[in-house]
């Protein structure tokens, strides 16, 4: 047991998975059916938005969301520079051109000033990304896209569940998308979500993800009333979702209790901060920042614990290459944060030995045996 190995995050195939990829595979129907049509309306239920719409992933959700909104070449859209690349990604997709700023160093949100400034006659959205589950500050940017007459696409692919004055990220803006990729509380393997209350961004959606039908169609002599895209999830896909939706509860509180022993064990270690995480907050991961972030990687990892670097700021990406002196947090901050193990396939024991393990590293015994480097 002691030389098991602790991951970062691990994917979990519940028994109830098999139960409904079985209806699937019985009902001779595996594309998108009824299945999908049963997760959307889980998923709109637990947000509390009045639609969902599933997709093939949550950088498609995103991307598809662009294009209800009529966002288009010669386009900007603002997007912050720590996120994964597939939110810029999205935006390149749909022809826009992804505006990069700078985040927030107290929590690694879109920064608000950066926002401001990057403001032109071009703009027509912003993205804000709710990293690790914590929430951008949606009221302010709320108010920045009203007077600029700005759309707000909220990228909450890691805040299913989480919350921001009581009400849940993804649905403060006028589309939120959400991602079941394998690293999520629920997985579908690759998949997407996206909710939205506007009835007509609905409608839309619909047929821009099923080549353009504005109903199911059979394949044969079908209308095609606009341009559309095959990006529909599918009954399998649905099935592992709605499965794993039955241990929602197990998970997130797995998730949070992860959390709470990280703060409690090492509030005390001065060589390390934890990013808050609010009460109304699901932390996806828990994560941290240390001028000694590669060193205590490496350490972990000697002692079999995985833990995952954070990502490259996205404007250091030779597809995306500006200017450091634009982003100073981002550039930064991002060498010294860290991911620490955080799958709900953990336990106390499990947190407590990472804990313990960070302990020794910034002890002398800890620098020595990871050969003195600085």
């Amino acid at each position: 047991m002691a030389n098991k190995k602790i991951p970062w995050w691990t994917p979990k195939v519940e028994k109830e998975d098999y139960v409904f990829i079985r209806q699937a595979l019985d009902a001779n129907f595996v594309n998108e059916g009824p299945l999908v049509a049963e997760l959307e309306k889980k998923i709109s239920n637990l947000v509390g938005a009045k639609y969902a719409v599933a997709t093939t992933s949550g950088t498609v959700a995103i991307f598809l969301s662009l294009k209800a909104l009529g966002i288009g070449h010669g386009d900007e859209v603002i997007v912050p520079d720590m996120t994964f690349i597939a939110t810029a990604n999205a935006v390149n997709l749909c022809g826009a051109k992804p505006m990069l700023v700078d985040v927030n160093p107290a929590d690694l949100t879109i920064s608000i000033d950066a926002i401001k400034k990057a403001i032109t006659p071009k703009t027509k959205a912003i993205i804000p990304v709710h990293v690790t589950g914590r929430g951008a500050d949606m009221t302010t940017i709320l108010d920045i896209a009203k007077k600029h007459s700005l759309y707000i696409i909220e990228d909450a692919a890691e805040a299913l569940t989480s919350k921001q004055n009581g009400k849940s990220l993804g649905t403060f803006g006028d589309l939120g998308c959400f991602s079941f990729s394998a690293n999520k509380t629920i997985s579908t393997g690759q998949g997407g979500m996206i909710v939205t209350n506007n009835e007509n961004l609905y409608l839309k959606l619909k047929p821009l993800k099923d080549q353009g039908r504005p109903v199911r169609g059979t394949g044969g002599d079908d209308l095609h009333n606009t341009i559309g895209y095959n990006f529909r999830m599918t009954d399998l896909q649905a099935g592992m979702g709605l499965g794993q939706f039955t241990h929602l509860k197990e998970r997130i509180a797995r998730m949070k209790r992860n959390y709470e022993l990280y703060a409690k064990n090492l509030k005390d270690v001065p060589e390390i901060r934890i990013f808050p995480s609010k009460k109304e907050e699901l932390p996806q991961w828990t994560d941290i920042l240390t001028e000694k972030r590669n060193e205590l990687e490496e350490y972990l990892k000697n002692q079999n614990i995985d833990c995952r670097k954070y990502w490259l700021p996205i404007h250091r990406q030779l597809s995306y290459k500006l200017p450091d002196i634009n982003f100073p947090n981002s550039t930064r901050l991002s060498p010294e944060a860290l991911w620490l193990p955080s799958a709900f396939t953990l336990t106390d024991e499990n947190i407590n030995t990472v804990c313990k393990k960070i302990k020794e590293f910034f002890s002398s015994k800890g620098r020595s045996a990871s050969g003195g480097k600085k």
